[in-house]
């Protein structure tokens, strides 16, 4: 039964051309952060300075940056801590809210009420805000701007849990598991959780994008990733300067934050609706 409603959704999820399109696009951006090294034609540390600032050549095709590193090697490592971020900073906010949306949906009453008003104060900060005071806090690195991104989004998941669960929490096969005495979290964890998950998958593959984002902007205003290690907002950052002169070399990064940003959105979307019963054909 299960494998069956999983081909219908890989059935309906193939439909949308937009959605399949996207995925082919954040399959390559993946295999190119896992095999950076073989694809890079050099080493993102490699320096020559009597060749900076050079345009497009055979030998460097999209040119070089102000050290005279080849800004195409750059870009295919920093693709690494790009999506390193969004990968390890949504995943980790999503187990956290998925965990305390569980608690909150299914025991109601007053752990309901006490962890949703503590939700609402925390929602009353400005998600950029919070993130970048989190990092200035923790400091400049990759890790502590992974740690600030997964405390600032991972209320919206729990929100989202908790709202799924009190939609499922009364039907009938949760009565019989707790009939049968079942224990409160393998009820949560075997019957509660898989059927109310899916909008919560949705959100994820949405987020993720926000979650690169939001790891671009940290690096772009030196909060992130550091120097000489490249990442996309930081490259960015670098470029501020020459952008007169040299705006390739902020346009080339720029690009490819917003398709792997688009990318997430279309397959979310697209994700969405085939999870949704309501849309069979």
């Amino acid at each position: 039964m299960k494998e069956k409603k999983q081909n219908e959704v890989w059935k309906r999820l193939k439909r949308k051309k937009i959605a399949v399109v996207a995925m082919f696009i954040l399959l390559a951006l993946f295999l190119m952060a896992i095999f950076a090294p073989l694809l890079a034609p050099y080493g993102y540390e490699e320096a020559d300075l009597s060749r900076g600032l050079e345009k497009s050549s055979r030998e460097h095709l999209l040119g070089t940056d102000r050290l005279g590193r080849d800004t195409l090697s750059r870009l295919i490592y920093g693709s690494r801590q790009s999506l390193q971020i969004g990968i390890i900073a949504l995943t980790s906010a999503t187990l956290l809210g998925v965990f305390v949306g569980s608690i909150a949906g299914y025991y109601g009453g007053f752990v309901d009420n006490a962890i949703m008003r503590f939700l609402d104060l925390f929602n009353g900060i400005p998600m950029f805000l919070l993130t970048v005071t989190l990092a200035a806090v923790l400091g400049p690195s990759l890790r502590n701007a992974i740690i600030a991104i997964a405390i600032a989004m991972w209320p919206g998941s729990a929100r989202l849990m908790r709202a799924s669960i009190l939609s499922v929490r009364e039907m009938e096969y949760i009565e019989a598991a707790k009939s049968n005495n079942a224990n409160v979290w393998r009820i949560i964890l075997r019957h509660i959780v898989p059927n109310a998950i899916a909008p919560v998958l949705v959100s994820y593959t949405m987020g993720m994008g926000m979650s690169v984002l939001q790891g671009a902007s940290l690096s772009f205003i030196g909060l992130g990733v550091q120097p000489p290690i490249p990442e996309w907002g930081a490259m960015i950052s670098d470029a501020r300067s020459l952008m007169r002169s040299q705006p390739q070399l902020a346009i080339y990064p720029g690009i490819l934050v917003m398709v792997t940003v688009l990318a997430f959105n279309m397959l979310g979307d697209g994700l969405r609706d085939a999870l949704d019963p309501r849309l069979k054909d």
